[in-house]
């Protein structure tokens, strides 16, 4: 490889490994993170959706779950639309 060659195609090289460690490789991790929380999920975990809605899961399919979010109130949501389980700690806040 001669120098000028290594001059156009260093920097590019440098920018796709930045590219990688500051984006693409935190992205991966956190999603395989969520993915884990959402086949952990049980029946009775506290959860909280995308949209703000605070519930008890009541039942779980593979694409779905029956949220209670209140007496005799029981809501159909998208599994993929929990955004977290809550714990006593994340409650307390």
């Amino acid at each position: 490889m001669s120098p000028e060659m290594l001059g156009t195609v260093g920097p590019i090289v440098v920018m796709i490994a930045i590219f990688y460690f500051l984006l693409y490789r935190p992205q991966k991790k956190q999603q395989k993170q969520r993915m884990s929380m959402l086949d952990s999920l049980k029946k009775g975990d506290k959860v909280v959706t995308i949209g703000g809605i605070y519930g008890t899961i009541e039942a779980l399919s593979d694409k779905s779950l029956k949220l209670k979010v209140a007496d005799r109130v029981v809501i159909e949501v998208a599994r993929a639309s929990i955004n977290a389980v809550l714990t006593e700690e994340t409650e307390a806040k």
